[in-house]
């Protein structure tokens, strides 16, 4: 089976659901010798107390001497040791296979046998760990396996049920197209604890859950995949030992393929329902992914988009944030940061070259024309010339000389990265669809934007939209379109004409006829310098307040 990564989406104030109670581990020793019926026989327990808690599967009533041969494990072995009595050896080895076998405990009826407690078999299941209870009064064994019984049939079928009701949850939401992050929560609603999905290098791509607790398990993520992860054999299981913490993982992968695991953190009910509730989570994912045919590395881009979008928006704080960006293997620790928003690449392009290079980051797509990377350096490295190396290997790289690639100032503080990643996002805004005619640097600063960066700031400004559609009026009609184009490169180029025409593909007198054609449109002189400086912020405006399509 295969499963995909939780996709960590921008993250929104989250109240979650009651989620049901987790199925309780199966009986133990201790919960049955608390039953009324039991209780009835003044149970007394002789040896093994410190293993009360072991799960007990079934209630195995035998007599005879070699009974450790017939079970396979789990077993709550009930006797009166008719066969046993007056053989200590027989009673020593009696205890031992029942040890053998991995048996719960075994429970010795005094009577016409045994009037009190062997010695021989209390000095051996001390030895061996092994629970031994004896009882006091004449009890008939049949109302302890019927009481067991039926208790552990009932929650047998609570297990299948319980599986049926979230593989029938799961398909739902698949049939019905719902995003990965709702498939995770729902798996969080069911088991009660984190759920966190990783690729193979155990860096974290999505999780579900009560945020606390989410946020609990990824700042101690290091430790905690370390000891998690260790060689299992089977599809799903725990690693490190900590089964009996509730620490439950399954395989995400296919077609002799892994790719990934499923975990759940800390799940507080019966283990082996923790196994169920993985592989169903497990399964899920695989067909949502083959539905969707998503592949590991979308994930990844989607888990870093998640991220920085929510450290862009800033809705949630950048402190809360860096266990995320931890876990998903961003180093963090005394590092800089350097935002960066480029225009007109995508992401699976960046990621290469970030490869490429040996540099450490995230790269996410923003929107259709801007993709955000925080590089993450050593603090003895230059930020700035590694950043003009990265612009100056995507020119290259893509083939566009005039290809944006717009940084902040570099950031020594986690805390500054949002603010560091919206100016770089200005910076790329405050560009768009005039890079070429403003002949920018390889990596554009705030510094290089100048007016366009402040129309920028007020294109929302009721009053700076009036002025916008006064000045050019006679050019906002179709077919003033081509016109404004000219307009906007002749401008931008600081009223370059041959400059203009080359980029226009056009010739001088064709350009002065169009030049003539917007002065007459708009009731301007543009050689007049105040006029055309009002033209040209009027056109900043203009594009601003259109950046999606200037």
């Amino acid at each position: 089976m295969t499963t995909v990564s939780q996709y960590w989406g921008p993250m929104e104030p989250f109240e979650p659901p009651k989620s049901p109670e987790p199925l309780r581990p199966a009986l133990t020793v201790r919960q049955v010798l608390s039953l009324e019926r039991v209780s009835a026989g003044e149970p007394e327990v002789v040896a093994g107390s410190a293993q009360l808690d072991r799960p007990v599967r079934w209630v195995h009533v035998a007599e005879a001497a070699d009974v450790g041969v017939m079970l396979s494990g789990g077993e709550m072995v009930l006797t009166t040791g008719v066969l046993l009595a007056g053989d200590e050896g027989a009673q020593a080895e009696y205890v031992r296979s029942l040890h053998r076998a991995e048996a719960a405990a075994v429970v010795l009826g005094l009577g016409r046998a045994f009037p009190a407690t062997p010695d021989a078999m209390r000095r051996a299941a001390e030895r061996c760990g092994l629970p031994m209870i004896v009882l006091h009064r004449p009890f008939p064994f049949a109302e302890l396996t019927e009481e067991v019984q039926s208790r552990l049939v009932r929650r047998k079928f609570a297990a299948v049920s319980l599986s049926e009701a979230v593989r029938t949850a799961l398909t739902g939401l698949i049939t019905a197209g719902a995003p990965l992050q709702s498939l995770l929560d729902e798996i969080a609603h069911h088991t009660g604890c984190p759920v966190v999905v990783t690729n193979l290098a155990h860096r974290v791509l999505a999780t579900a859950g009560e945020r606390s607790a989410v946020d609990d398990v990824l700042r101690d993520w290091e430790r905690i995949a370390r000891q998690a992860w260790g060689p299992h054999p089977g599809r799903s299981g725990t690693g490190g030992g900590a089964e009996g913490d509730g620490w439950i993982r399954a395989e995400l992968g296919g077609r002799g393929e892994r790719w990934g695991q499923i975990m759940l953190c800390g799940y507080r009910g019966d283990t082996a329902g923790g196994r169920m509730l993985a592989d169903r989570a497990a399964e899920a994912l695989v067909l949502h992914r083959m539905l969707g045919g998503a592949t590991a590395h979308t994930w990844e881009e989607q888990s870093a988009h998640g991220l920085l979008t929510d450290l862009v928006s800033g809705v949630v704080p950048a402190r809360q944030l860096l266990p995320r960006a931890r876990a998903a293997g961003l180093p963090v620790n005394r590092r800089t940061f350097v935002p960066l928003v480029v225009r007109d690449a995508g992401a699976s392009r960046l990621e290469r070259l970030l490869r490429l290079l040996g540099l450490s980051g995230l790269v996410a797509e923003l929107t259709d024309e801007t993709t955000a990377v925080l590089l993450s350096l050593a603090r003895d490295q230059d930020a700035e010339a590694l950043a003009a190396h990265f612009a100056a290997r995507l020119r290259t790289e893509t083939g566009e000389a005039h290809t944006v690639v717009a940084a902040a100032a570099p950031r020594i503080a986690w805390d500054d990265v949002p603010a560091g990643l919206r100016e770089a996002q200005h910076v790329a805004d405050a560009v768009a669809g005039s890079s070429a005619a403003l002949d920018l640097p390889a990596v554009v600063r705030l510094r290089d934007v100048h007016l366009r960066g402040l129309i920028r700031l007020l294109r929302d400004d009721p009053h700076v939209q009036s002025f916008a559609e006064r000045e050019l009026d006679g050019l906002l009609c179709a077919a003033g379109e081509e016109l404004l184009a000219v307009l906007r490169t002749y401008l931008a180029t600081g009223r370059n004409k041959s400059r203009t025409a080359q980029l226009h593909h056009v010739s001088r007198p064709a350009l002065y006829r169009r030049l003539e054609a917007i002065e007459s449109r708009l009731g301007v002189d543009l050689d007049d310098f105040e006029q055309a400086a009002s033209v040209h912020i009027a056109l900043l405006a203009h594009d601003a307040q259109h950046a999606g399509n200037p």
